[in-house]
C-alpha cells in the first residue's frame, strides 16, 4: 500500500485525477485479500493490484468512467458470473470491488448516487 500512496500523492501533486478500486468483500478463493487496492490515474496509468491481474483489465475500464463522472461503482466477480470468465477471475471464489474517484482537498463530493444500482 505504500507504494500506491506514492504514486497517488505524485499524481494529485501533478494535478491528475486518480480513481481508488477497493476489495471490499471476498468469499472463497480470491487473488488477492480484503483491502487489496489499485490507484488508476486519469492519464492511464495504474499501481497496485485488486487480483494479481485476473480482473485489472476490466476495473481499469470501469475506473475510466468513474474519473470521468465522479459516481462510484461497486463492481462483483465470481466464478458463477459470465463476465469474471471473460476477465479471467477461474479461482473459484468471489469479490466485490469499490472504484470511488478521489477528490481533490478541499473539494465539494460528487453527486450522492447509490452504487448498487451500478
Amino acid at each position: 500500500m505504500h507504494d500506491i500512496l506514492q504514486e497517488i500523492d505524485r499524481w494529485r501533486g501533478e494535478g491528475r485525477r486518480v480513481a481508488l478500486a477497493t476489495v471490499i468483500r471476498t468469499a472463497g478463493s480470491t487473488p488477492r485479500p480484503l483491502g487489496s487496492r489499485m490507484a488508476i490515474s486519469d492519464d492511464g496509468q495504474m499501481a497496485g493490484s485488486v487480483s494479481g491481474g485476473c480482473i485489472e483489465g476490466a476495473v481499469f475500464e470501469e475506473a475510466r468512467e468513474v474519473l470521468e463522472n465522479g459516481v462510484p461503482k461497486r463492481l462483483d466477480y465470481g466464478i458463477s458470473d459470465e463476465q469474471a470468465w471473460s476477465v479471467g477471475l477461474s479461482c473459484g471464489g468471489t469479490l466485490e470491488v469499490l472504484i470511488e474517484r478521489l477528490e481533490p482537498e478541499g473539494a465539494a463530493a460528487p453527486p450522492a448516487s447509490d452504487p448498487e444500482s451500478t
